[in-house]
């Protein structure tokens, strides 16, 4: 049975992934509206009719704003934590000014595993500025994938969640010193920063270069600054810190890059290619 992932957005304007199998598919967040969701997962030749549930990180615009109406509009089940939820509702109203609701509400533990459908799901904690944000990590058919984005550094907890994944989604945001030259105010400089803000790409690459156990199908470097970061430069840093392990996996070539483009750049503007484990 193959686990298929496809990155539908990927940044500041919006987060949405999904992750399926035969006969489940998750969307992890809904930062886009109902009908730019909907008109990507066309592109994708996805239904959103077909869509199994919504599991969400956090509360940020980008991941939630358009949890309400996809939600309702598809009868479709949400899945968050209960301070996430609260954080939702105080933050959020419906076209008619009333607070949003999940009809179908069903709250989680960071730690605890659940599952929907063929899906095993463990949600972990990660140290982002948000009520109580997590990553997940998915088992199905013996095969793991891990999405980490949204966070400020790689504790020990993410770390291990991280192990012995077959496909991860990382955050790669920004390059330290276009941060810093950059135009954003000091005090956001700060936040995206600190260990409560955004992964920068040699955080990233230092965890790849010291922890990343080489074994992944595919390494997808996601919610990339685009007044912070440029593509080929994230890549560049994650294929250097690569290249610098002592054990490479089978899939580099002798020049180093790899093969196949196991590397990929998830995009705010149009979805990734779907990929297949």
């Amino acid at each position: 049975m193959a686990v298929s992932l496809t990155v539908l957005a990927s940044g500041s304007g919006g987060n949405s992934t999904v992750l399926a199998t035969s006969r489940t598919r998750l969307l992890i967040d809904c930062g886009l509206s109902c009908r730019e969701t909907c008109r990507r997962l066309a592109l994708q030749g996805i239904a959103p009719e077909s869509l199994s549930a919504i599991l969400i990180t956090h509360e940020h615009s980008d991941h939630v704003a358009g949890l309400h109406v996809m939600a309702k509009k598809f009868r479709l089940p949400v899945y968050m934590t209960a301070s996430t939820h609260a954080e939702w509702r105080r933050l959020f109203k419906d076209s008619s000014g009333k607070r949003v609701e999940a009809a179908r509400l069903e709250t989680f533990e960071p730690g605890r595993a659940f599952c929907v459908g063929d899906i095993d799901v463990m949600p972990f904690t990660i140290p982002h500025d948000a009520a109580d944000p997590v990553g997940y990590r998915f088992l199905t058919e013996g095969v793991r994938v891990a999405i980490a984005t949204d966070l400020g550094f790689l504790p020990p907890n993410v770390r291990d969640q991280l192990r012995a994944c077959d496909g991860m989604v990382l955050e790669s945001n920004h390059d330290l010193e276009m941060l810093r030259n950059g135009a954003y105010p000091w005090s956001v400089k700060q936040r995206v920063m600190s260990r409560v803000g955004h992964l920068s790409n040699d955080s990233l690459a230092e965890f790849l270069t010291t922890d990343y156990d080489g074994g992944a199908a595919f390494l997808v470097l996601a919610h990339l600054s685009k007044q912070n970061n440029h593509p080929e430069l994230a890549r560049m840093t994650a294929e250097r810190a690569l290249e610098t392990r002592q054990s490479l996996p089978p899939a580099f070539a002798k020049d180093g890059r790899l093969w196949g483009g196991r590397l990929y750049l998830a995009s705010q503007d149009d979805p990734l290619p779907t990929l297949t484990l």
